[in-house]
């Protein structure tokens, strides 16, 4: 798959929404952690693990480097969007309640819609001409090519078309609902019981399994895998819910216990299936359909995510809440980091390309390489009057 954030002061923007004074630092610093481990799952599908990418130096195989790898990137895939998609939800009702629909709107537009515009016209082409030019293939024909077909390449700025499609979503909701944007309140209320957790697994997992059985993993429309979408939408919704009843700043580890506990015992299901369906010559997949690699790759997911979610989110507010400029430089360049990191990252691969070495060194060689090299380009774009405003 082709999958935050920044902010040096408050109002500082990642594809979620414009930040409400006085957010708290821990969760900028875990969307700036989460788009570092997109660099790094795009790595290991360059080395090895399956998913759609621009470069691909090894195909996945059955050795244990591309099986560590496939590993990975499934357990990433399993929870780092809907992360993604879960804090966006929780700053969605602030922004628009003090923006206004208008200017909400055109903020989306602008932080959202231009920098999509900017990766199909531009940076998508880019990446696959540099991408043909490592191949030996014309830099020039390529990038001709792809304008002349007017080729749409979104990348992992799908997460933004779909974010944008999801903002748009809500506002209408909120218009037909017909409240006033000044009376929406923020009341606490508990967070709900283990019932409501586990219900909400289950019926994520099981509207995967529906749409896998039209759409599978893999399969693309208008650029989005809508076979991950169940847990999308539910996690983007869920994050407004949070934000409504502060639910983030009452999460304590009595309420995640069970599902880390879950998380541990669920986590070596979808290997040990793996390794069955090998044993077994199965050739049913996984990404689709109504036999059981599918069945338990969509039920696995959500078990996986609710544990992964709420540790890394009590984790990162117990110890990473603090100031800090090093904190603050990082997030407030993620998002830039997030829409160049592929160009980047394809040619540090490309630079290594002759190296000889075993491939979990040069996934984490060429993963080092590509987080820093990203993080320096994008200095000097958030640096740029007018191009700050976007990114």
């Amino acid at each position: 798959m082709l999958a935050s954030t920044p902010v040096a002061s408050a109002d500082h923007r990642f594809p979620s929404t414009t930040a409400a004074p006085g957010r708290d630092q821990y969760i900028d610093r875990l969307r700036s952690v989460m788009t570092a481990l997109v660099i790094l799952h795009h790595v290991a599908i360059t080395y090895g693990a399956p998913g759609g990418w621009f470069y691909y130096e090894l195909k996945p195989s059955g050795s244990a480097s591309s099986i560590l790898l496939t590993f990975f990137v499934a357990t990433n895939q399993a929870y780092f969007m809907g992360f993604f998609f879960l804090l966006a939800g929780y700053f969605t009702p602030s922004s628009l309640e003090r923006k206004g629909y208008g200017r909400f709107i055109g903020d989306r537009f602008l932080r959202l819609g231009l920098p999509l515009l900017a990766f199909i016209l531009l940076i998508g082409p880019l990446t696959v001409a540099v991408a043909a030019a490592g191949q030996g293939k014309s830099f020039w024909g390529t990038l001709a090519w792809l304008w002349s077909h007017g080729t749409i390449i979104n990348g992992p700025m799908w997460f933004v078309q779909a974010l944008l499609i999801f903002t748009l979503g809500y506002c209408g909701w909120r218009a037909i609902g017909g409240a006033l944007l000044s009376q929406g309140e923020r009341k606490a209320s508990p967070i709900p019981a283990q019932r409501w957790w586990l219900a909400s697994a289950l019926l994520v997992a099981a509207a995967a399994w529906l749409i896998r059985l039209a759409v599978p993993v893999g399969v693309n429309v208008m650029g989005l895998q809508l076979g991950y979408f169940a847990a999308y939408i539910f996690l983007f919704s869920l994050g407004i819910a949070a934000w409504r009843h502060d639910w983030l700043s009452q999460l304590q580890w009595k309420h995640a216990r069970w599902w880390v506990l879950g998380l541990a015992l669920s986590w070596p299901v979808m290997p040990a299936a793996i390794v069955a369906a090998f044993a077994l010559k199965s050739r049913a997949s996984f990404g689709g359909g109504s036999a059981w690699p599918a069945v338990i790759y969509a039920f696995w997911e959500p078990f996986v995510a609710w544990g992964l979610i709420a540790a890394w989110l009590l984790v990162f507010r117990a110890k990473m809440n603090g100031p800090s400029s090093f904190w603050s430089w990082v997030n407030r360049r993620a998002y830039a980091v997030y829409i160049i990191h592929p160009v980047v990252l394809v040619g540090v691969a490309l630079l290594l390309h002759r190296w000889v070495a075993p491939a979990l060194v040069k996934f984490a060689a060429a993963g080092a390489l590509s987080c820093v090299g990203t993080w320096l380009v994008a200095d000097p774009l958030v640096r740029m009057p007018g191009l700050r405003r976007i990114v």
